[in-house]
């Protein structure tokens, strides 16, 4: 369920929308009731943050995984696979 509310700003008497979404759950006896609003700069925020934190981890794990060229280990080290 989605809802577009307005809501007026103090500081700046812009209106600016409002995402909420609602949901509820129930599995046998537990039961779960949630509602989140978001004004659409958060939503461009929180956006910002996962997609940063996605390609953050890409670049460690495309590092991580990448094979060196033979004659290019530190001396004192080995390679191993486990």
């Amino acid at each position: 369920m989605t809802e577009h509310e307005r809501r007026t700003d103090p500081e700046s008497r812009d209106l600016s929308p409002m995402h909420t979404a609602a949901l509820r759950a129930r599995l046998g006896p537990a039961s779960l009731k949630a509602r989140v609003s978001i004004s659409t700069q958060g939503l461009l925020a929180v956006t910002g943050l996962v997609a940063s934190t996605l390609l953050s981890a890409a670049a460690i794990v495309a590092v991580s995984t990448r094979k060196l060229p033979p004659g290019t280990m530190p001396a004192g080290m080995k390679r191993s696979r486990w």
